[in-house]
């Protein structure tokens, strides 16, 4: 449950298992002896459909359906005392690092050759690439450094090498992930390292397509523009959460980043790569946001036009510095924002997408709906972004292949297209 660096533990959880014989399906319907459920507890609902998934199966280990429950991941990590008391009829809870006891629990045994192998839950053209672990930031509003620790870089090599057994899988794209892609490589390098760990991944041979999730803005390392902008495998695509732009509302959230220094940094972005997609996240309803810092992060949304936007309302989460804040803000009204935002951005995305009209762009080929091929340009992350719908009735597209696509149609989230000749 919860974000693609959890996907990732699984997936690494999964491939260990299967190697000590163990059947593994994943969010399968087939039932299981044994099921483990990897946990999110980052925000309020993320945290209520984890317990809720709890739940669900305790009541069918009580009605004798599973044998055994396991309980992992980031809710497990934090409130570990809170769920043995509260639901004690899971057989064990463990942590995020807490790989080699599951294992050991289960009845395997952690195998160290297994390094960097995964069972991929994606499917097989792309897959995501954790480049680290924890965070060093000190944004007032979370609380994965206390849930995942300090940053933690993995060492090159490791990157590689797991890079190169996914391309040997099929994997034609590769999404790196971190808390924080910005920070890699200076705890273990002592200088910042993601322009190296690029390069190197480029020269991977059949690996197409490379794509940056949460690089943070301050400190962001700007010599890695002119490598995206020059290397043909690194998507023109960068998600660079700003979570706000009044000044007051960044220096009570803890940034270290101001409005000055946002919008500097983004319109040099924008002028080093041109046509490259910003997909960026804002928080609404931050303690003491008034009606005018509100107003003031809309205008921005307005004037800047990210390519792609999401957002959040505030959540109270303990253990975070702002948890000791007043949350003066009323849950209608955050909602009433949030709303308020989303139909800003819609309306951008319409327009910025009515633009790409008459165009033709690669597109790689996800899946097959019915009589409609679903794919994606380099603009666009899965799961996140718009998708491109193509009619193809007469021929035969291959899942995981790049085609030519010329867009005829786009509405706010979507794109239609057809394969050009």
């Amino acid at each position: 449950m919860g974000c693609s660096k959890n996907l990732v533990d699984s997936e690494v959880l999964m491939a260990q298992l299967r190697a000590n014989d163990f059947d593994v399906v994943h969010e399968g319907n087939k039932a299981s002896e044994i099921v483990v459920i990897n946990t999110c507890g980052f925000i309020k609902d993320a945290k209520q459909e984890s317990v809720d998934t709890i739940l669900q199966y305790v009541n069918a280990k009580e009605k004798g359906q599973v044998d055994k429950l396991y309980v992992m991941g980031c809710l497990s990590e934090r409130y570990r005392s809170d769920l043995i008391n509260q639901i004690p009829n899971v057989d064990q809870y463990f942590g995020v690092n807490n790989l080699q006891e599951i294992i050991k629990e289960i009845g395997g045994q952690y195998k160290n050759e297994l390094l960097g192998e995964r069972m991929l839950t994606t499917p097989s053209h792309y897959a995501y690439l954790k480049i680290s672990e924890g965070c060093n930031r000190k944004c007032t509003f979370c609380a994965i450094p206390s849930i995942r620790g300090k940053h933690l870089s993995k060492p090159v090599e490791e990157i590689l090498a797991e890079a190169i057994g996914l391309v040997a899988k099929g994997v034609k794209e590769i999404m790196l992930i971190a808390q924080d892609l910005t920070y890699y490589g200076i705890d273990i390098y002592r200088k910042k390292q993601l322009p190296y760990l690029l390069g190197e991944l480029s020269k991977i041979e059949n690996l197409r397509w490379i794509r940056l999730h949460y690089a943070y803005p301050a400190g962001f390392p700007e010599e890695i523009l002119p490598i995206i902008k020059e290397n043909g495998k690194i998507c023109n695509y960068l998600d660079i959460p700003i979570q706000h732009i009044n000044n007051r509302i960044l220096s009570l959230m803890q940034r270290g980043h101001s409005r000055n220094d946002t919008i500097q940094l983004l319109e040099r972005i924008k002028r080093e790569v041109p046509g490259i997609t910003l997909r960026s996240t804002v928080i609404v309803g931050f303690p003491g946001e008034t009606r005018q810092e509100f107003d003031e992060l809309i205008d921005f949304i307005k004037e800047f036009k990210f390519d792609r936007l999401g957002g959040f309302p505030y959540s109270p989460e303990e253990g975070t510095t702002a948890y000791r804040l007043k949350d003066n803000i009323p849950a209608k009204v955050k909602i009433e924002r949030m709303e308020h935002l989303m139909e800003i951005q819609q309306s951008i995305s319409l327009e910025l997408n009515n633009a790409r009209v008459g165009k033709t762009f690669q597109t790689i080929i996800d899946r097959k709906e019915s009589e409609f091929y679903i794919g994606r340009t380099e603009s666009d992350s899965p799961e996140v972004d718009n998708e491109v719908i193509i009619a193809q009735p007469n021929s035969e597209l291959r899942i995981g292949n790049f085609y030519p696509v010329k867009i005829i149609k786009a509405e706010h989230f979507d794109l239609f297209g057809e394969i050009a000749t």
